[in-house]
């Protein structure tokens, strides 16, 4: 499938009704998201599971991160939409088992079924934007998308707080269902439009070619062991770091064979150079690891740090979470203002300026205990700082790879995504699981500290990407 050959934008009336699917799915993914984080307090405490507080956003992460492995292969085998529509189902049946779980266990299963759909759906929103929509209009593409996170996050906290102070917070969950089959049915009709069919484009089937040679699929099988070898490490991570403070000497031996594996696995499935921030698309995938990663291993704890050492209502926790995402939004909807031959990688630069700077400070908040309320400074720092970085990265890395490797550079660039986000979260459950007490406003601050230190690497990798 060749971009469009239209450059008005993505509302243009060739794109608008594929415009309009992206978005929907956006949107539903980004409510459950945001609603989720602003329960946990609850769900945490109602479960007995205090100390596995990350495991509910880290389970979830590391299906996720098998969802994008398999989903690159699956796009490159059969196109974006028989994955598209797995991911709706898994999203929904996984957040109905989040709603009816007795037990912590259950519930986490919930969040891996919800991990996984969602690792598939995120790899076909790119790749779709990457064959539907020519290099000119993404940038405007993805601030709409930026903009479909705005909604769920002004209403999805209140909204979450509400359900769970007047019902339960099983309703955050469970409302999530009808949307997701609202969303699957709107998918079968636009089918035709999100394959292409009907797109404004020249009279040829580049991109639309399914690989299935030999060498193309014994490549993709091999690509989906080293996937599932890479979350099962990522799981080991997990479970070895974060569900109790006084973990058992096996536990710990898992969490290092953990890190082992994904030392052996992650580079097969990332540029080379990766990890040594070699210049070009490596330092894309680089600062992309790290935006996510150090950005969530804060902003997971930000709730429960408002709601147990303020003792702030979630109402109040979730509306300051929603203060970052507006941050977000403003930083991704500036960029995409910019002209066409902006040297982006400039705004990797910012973005990781800003993201350090946020979090160093919701630091400092939190060690001074400053009114609660100040909290919201640094989040909308750290959320234009994620705006302009997380958004950037995803153009720049389209930018750098041809258009047959656009399945691939979608994949790669969700798994630097999500395996930072995994790690940091690693890192941030198992300093918290180690030194929670009733008293645990220095821990808070340390975490926000650590992961603030670490975005400011973003800034060096950011200088490397421009080739």
């Amino acid at each position: 499938m060749r971009a469009a050959t239209t450059s008005t934008g993505p509302l243009a009336p060739s794109l608008r009704t594929i415009t309009a699917a992206i978005l929907a799915m956006v949107t539903v993914v980004a409510f459950e998201s945001m609603a989720v984080s602003t329960a946990m307090p609850a769900v945490a405490a109602e479960l007995e599971a205090i100390r596995g507080y990350g495991l509910a956003f880290s389970a979830m992460l590391t299906a996720q991160l098998l969802g994008i492995v398999l989903a690159g292969v699956w796009t490159d085998r059969q196109g974006p939409m028989p994955g598209t529509f797995a991911g709706q189902l898994l999203v929904g049946g996984g957040s109905a088992l989040c709603g009816v779980a007795t037990n912590y266990p259950l519930f986490l299963a919930g969040r891996i079924v919800t991990g996984l759909g969602g690792g598939l759906l995120v790899v076909m929103l790119y790749v779709i934007a990457a064959r539907v929509y020519t290099e000119a209009v993404r940038p405007r593409l993805f601030a709409l998308i930026s903009a479909a996170w705005v909604l769920p996050s002004l209403t999805g906290p209140a909204v979450s707080a509400w359900l769970t102070d007047t019902f339960s917070w099983r309703w955050v969950f469970l409302v999530v269902v009808p949307p997701c089959v609202a969303t699957f049915a709107f998918f079968v009709a636009q089918r035709g439009r999100l394959e292409g069919r009907g797109v404004d484009r020249p009279e040829t089937t580049d991109g639309l070619e399914t690989t299935d040679t030999p060498e193309a699929s014994s490549s993709h099988l091999r690509t989906a062991w080293v996937g599932l070898a890479l979350a099962l490490a990522a799981g080991a991570v997990q479970y070895g770091t974060a569900t109790t403070g006084d973990r058992p000497t096996w536990q710990r031996a898992l969490a290092v064979v953990g890190l082992v594996g994904i030392v052996l696995a992650a580079p097969r499935l990332l540029p080379v150079g990766t990890w040594r921030m070699a210049r070009g698309m490596p330092s894309v995938m680089l600062s992309r690891a790290l935006l996510a990663g150090t950005f969530y291993a804060g902003i997971s704890y930000v709730p429960l740090m408002l709601v147990t050492v303020h003792g702030r209502s979630l109402l109040t926790a979730g509306g300051l979470v929603a203060v970052g995402s507006l941050g977000w939004f403003s930083g991704s909807w500036w960029q995409g203002r910019l002209r066409t031959d902006f040297p982006r990688e400039r705004l990797i630069v910012a973005g990781g300026a800003l993201l350090a700077t946020g979090l160093l400070t919701l630091a400092a908040c939190t060690i001074t205990q400053a009114p609660w309320w100040l909290v919201a400074l640094p989040l909308a720092v750290a959320g234009v700082g994620m705006g302009l970085g997380i958004t950037t990265t995803a153009i720049l890395a389209l930018a750098l790879s041809r258009h047959e490797e656009h399945g691939e550079t979608s994949s790669s660039l969700q798994i630097a995504d999500v395996l930072g986000s995994v790690l940091g979260l690693a890192a941030a459950s198992a300093a918290f699981a180690a030194g929670h007490s009733s008293q645990d406003a220095p821990l808070f601050a340390a975490i926000f500290a650590a992961a603030g230190a670490l975005a400011a690497v973003v800034v060096a990798a950011g200088q490397r990407i421009r080739t």
